[in-house]
């Protein structure tokens, strides 16, 4: 395994000699520098040649072929562990919790930042966990392409880019054909968790959820105002750490919108 991966943050918008196939949709990051540290450079060349998917790309270093495959039971060495993939792990701070949390889960983390990604390898070295891996790729193609159909019990979006410019609302991650291809590959029954701290967002997204006939909300109704009558957040989950970002958020007077949807 050797490393490439994809985030819901920030990476170079395509240019425009890119073949058409990949105007479907566009892309939701904007593609950062991948100068690392010396420590982050340190935990790359340890971990990411054994925890970060080699896939077989179609033109760009964050697409992933259609032929690519994602065998879970060889790729952790073990079968029958419940598989959580987090889109946009960032710094790994919330995967790399988890799993050490609950080993006896597989997670998948899918993140473009390089250095984000050497920074979660750090923090996973650190904590010894065993049951994480990351694949540097455009979420939507991992979804579309790598993973199995109904092979993923929790499915996690923390924070994803938010677009704040209305001409811009079109790179948004979560959208009705991102949330078709997060129901081909979450199983029946298993959920997906979202969270962003920008409250226009958290209304699209739910806008989204509430229109797929493929979800149910695991809390109709809960949070609502005489503002806003529908509700439906989800109260804050444990299992979703305080990240560094969080905080920053929280510094600046924004608290997060928790949202959390069962595959039906």
């Amino acid at each position: 395994m050797t490393g490439w991966t994809a985030t819901t943050r920030r990476e170079e918008p395509m240019s425009e000699d890119v073949p058409q196939q990949f105007h479907r949709q566009p892309y939701s990051f904007v593609r950062r520098g991948d100068r690392l540290t010396a420590r982050r450079q340190k935990a790359w060349d340890e971990f990411s040649s054994t925890h970060v998917l080699d896939v077989p790309r179609l033109v760009t270093d964050t697409s992933v072929a259609p032929e690519a495959r994602f065998d879970q039971a060889e790729v952790f060495g073990r079968e029958g562990a419940p598989l959580v993939v987090e889109v946009g792990s960032g710094l790994g701070e919330a995967i790399v919790h988890a799993a050490s949390e609950h080993p006896e889960n597989d997670y998948l983390a899918v993140e473009v930042y390089t250095p984000g990604i050497a920074d979660l390898l750090m923090k996973m070295g650190q904590a010894g966990v065993q049951n994480v891996r990351v694949v540097q790729a455009n979420a939507p193609e991992v979804l579309e392409n790598l993973l199995e159909p109904a092979s993923v019990d929790e499915l996690w979006v923390f924070f994803p880019d938010p677009w704040h410019k209305t001409r811009h609302h079109k790179r948004r991650l979560v959208s009705p054909d991102f949330a078709r291809l997060a129901a081909r590959v979450i199983r029946p029954g298993g959920l997906w968790r979202l969270a962003t701290d920008w409250e226009e967002y958290a209304l699209v997204m739910r806008e989204v959820l509430e229109a797929s006939e493929e979800f149910r909300n695991e809390h109709p109704g809960r949070g609502a105002t005489e503002e806003d009558p529908t509700g439906g957040w989800a109260p804050r989950w444990e299992g979703r750490i305080l990240t560094s970002f969080e905080r920053k958020a929280g510094e600046a007077g924004r608290h997060p919108w928790d949202l959390t949807y069962r595959r039906a």
